[in-house]
């Protein structure tokens, strides 16, 4: 309903982007009891806030409820906003009196970061919003209502605890070290360390919000963000291409581990593979973007029920499996394309899960 309404209400045009406002600190403000909107009634908070490991969850569809209350779109844009502020505020309570909520125009910052870092890290991601959306030219699609929210947990056993409730409960998980959670109010979320620690988590993050309303194969998105987040960070990440790198790949990947890939669950692996595999994305969109008119397109077909096997085919001309095949210098084979027939279900969590990629 909310991709929905924000669609409607906006499309692909999206909110404004500026980096001229000057973020204000939300000091002195309590966390509210109750949130009023003209045209809305009262939303009293305690129906509606649950906690997990001591923070506050916000049950989102029913805020989706309540903004259905009233036909105005600016009154569901205030309303909104003022949702994710009254979340915000009750999150800083449970993270304790050494962190503050800053807001300017288009995102709002919740950590413990002195206020000179703090400024910086909310003008970079404004700044990244645009970069990404230039990057995405045609594929990118802003909200026109919310804001981009950035999380910043102190130590990793608190940002382990808050990210375990969008993990199965049972299972063993790769290390993370930000994630873009996508579950009614979209949000980042990362662990404290200097500005140009958090400034890649930031632009990876925010190319899956950017994304987020298109049903891509879990390859295909990470292979956009990490692209993306290199292009605008200027760095090489974990990619170094080094005869090391190349010697992993020849000899992790075989017909049953590409079709994890292909599904998306390869992704999750907590070996060597989950690191692999955020670089065969990387390599595969880095070979398909050159054409970029091209590649648009076959992204806009692109669906993660067959990886993107028929838009390849339709658009770029290209058999995933071929294409893999000569990537990982293996003879082509029918069981390097994607099987979808064999997966239990292609890999589209509602939750963007990032994890350390390392060499």
């Amino acid at each position: 309903m909310l991709h929905f309404l924000r669609t409607l209400f906006g499309g692909k045009s999206g909110r404004p982007i500026s980096g001229d406002v000057e973020p204000t600190a939300q000091q002195g403000l309590l966390p509210p009891a109750v949130i009023s909107a003209d045209g809305l009634p009262d939303l009293h908070l305690s129906q509606h806030l649950s906690l997990h490991e001591g923070f506050p969850a916000m049950k989102w569809a029913e805020v989706e409820s309540w903004l259905s209350d009233t036909e105005s779109p600016a009154a569901q844009a205030h309303a909104w906003e003022a949702a994710e502020k009254a979340w915000l505020l009750h999150f800083r309570q449970a993270l304790g009196p050494a962190f503050q909520l800053r807001e300017a125009e288009s995102a709002m910052l919740l950590s413990s970061l002195d206020d000179g870092v703090a400024r910086a890290t909310l003008h970079y991601m404004v700044r990244t919003l645009a970069r990404v959306a230039a990057t995405l030219d045609g594929l990118a699609q802003i909200p026109s209502w919310g804001k981009d929210i950035l999380i910043v947990f102190d130590d990793a056993e608190s940002y382990y605890r808050y990210v375990s409730h969008y993990y199965p409960d049972q299972g063993e998980f790769a290390f993370s070290s930000g994630m873009y959670i996508n579950d009614g109010c979209a949000h980042f979320v990362t662990v404290k360390a200097d500005l140009s620690a958090i400034e890649p988590v930031i632009a990876h993050e925010m190319t899956h919000s950017c994304l987020a309303h298109l049903p891509l194969p879990l390859w295909l998105n990470e292979g956009l963000a990490v692209n993306t987040e290199l292009r605008i960070t200027g760095g090489s990440g974990s990619y170094p291409g080094t005869h090391e790198l190349r010697r992993k790949h020849l000899g992790f990947w075989g017909p049953q581990e590409i079709q994890e890939f292909w599904s998306g669950e390869s992704f999750k692996r907590t070996d060597d593979g989950n690191m692999l595999s955020y670089d065969l994305a990387r390599l595969i969109v880095s070979h398909f973007a050159s054409d970029w008119e091209a590649f648009k397109r076959f992204v806009l077909d692109a669906d993660a029920s067959d990886a993107g096997a028929a838009s390849a085919r339709e658009n770029l001309h290209i058999d995933l499996g071929a294409l893999a095949c000569a990537l990982l210098e293996k003879e082509p084979s029918p069981p390097w394309g994607p099987q979808p027939q064999n997966w239990e279900q292609p890999s589209v969590p509602p939750t963007q899960r990032d994890t350390v990629r390392t060499g």
